[in-house]
């Protein structure tokens, strides 16, 4: 099964279909797509969304690395992903790429992917363990030619593909934590503890020179789910799960 995510801060975006898994997930996942950030509350709060986004400038690179999180399984079916990407925080296209820790039955399920949000996702064969050193990065030559490149430090794999996309608005940049999304709403929120993230750059510089929004992930209710610590040297931070 193919896991989508809603991938932008726009409230009131319908959730998608459904798709497949990755051939290494484990069967039984319930089938979702990523999309932009849906369930937007305030500006800095999110039901789907955790970690930062730049916005105050035109956008055209954005890269950082994580320590891939382990799935703290239960007997629930849950979700999370990390991600770097392009766009989202105020338009309707994500250009992205990162990796999940989801939980299926009770196992955990890593594995790596791209998106080309409207597109759908595509999930990769890299393989991706607990405690792996994750470097992702999303440019663009601002003329619609994309290269997305997502790197295991530890294990030496690496995965590169160039992608078009016409009428992107390049105008945010985010590293984020999310809770995936099926067709139903917001799915429960993998335990990942805390996802370290470092090297936050956007357009070669670090994220945190640029106006960032440190987005809290909650509940409609407000209970916060996922919440992001403070910038360190402007391109470091930790997002720490708190509730599914």
């Amino acid at each position: 099964m193919r896991i989508r995510r809603p991938r932008a801060l726009l409230l009131g975006l319908p959730l998608l279909a459904a798709l497949v898994l990755p051939a290494t997930a484990t069967a039984g996942v319930t089938m979702v797509r990523h999309a932009p950030p849906n369930h937007r509350i305030t500006r800095s709060t999110s039901t789907n969304w955790a970690g930062y986004a730049a916005t105050d400038a035109r956008f055209t690179s954005v890269s950082a690395t994580w320590a891939q999180p382990t799935a703290k399984c239960t007997g629930a079916t849950t979700y999370s992903s990390f991600w770097v990407g392009l766009d989202g925080y105020s338009s309707n296209t994500v250009e992205q790429t990162g990796t999940d820790a989801d939980c299926s039955g009770g196992s955990p399920v890593y594995y790596a992917w791209y998106e080309m949000y409207p597109k759908f996702p595509k999930n990769l064969s890299l393989a991706i363990r607990p405690g792996d050193t994750i470097h992702a990065s999303v440019t663009t030559d601002g003329s619609g030619n994309f290269t997305l490149t997502i790197t295991n430090r530890t294990t030496g794999g690496s995965f590169t593909t160039k992608q078009r996309l016409k009428h992107a608005a390049l105008s945010s940049a985010e590293v984020i934590a999310e809770a995936p999304s099926s067709s139903g709403g917001v799915l429960p929120l993998t335990n990942f503890g805390t996802v370290g993230f470092s090297a936050a750059n956007a357009n070669g510089q670090a994220i945190g020179n640029f106006k960032t929004d440190p987005i809290t992930m909650v509940t409609s209710s407000g209970t916060v789910k996922a919440s992001p610590s403070s910038l360190s040297g402007g391109t470091a931070f930790s997002v720490t799960w708190k509730h599914a």
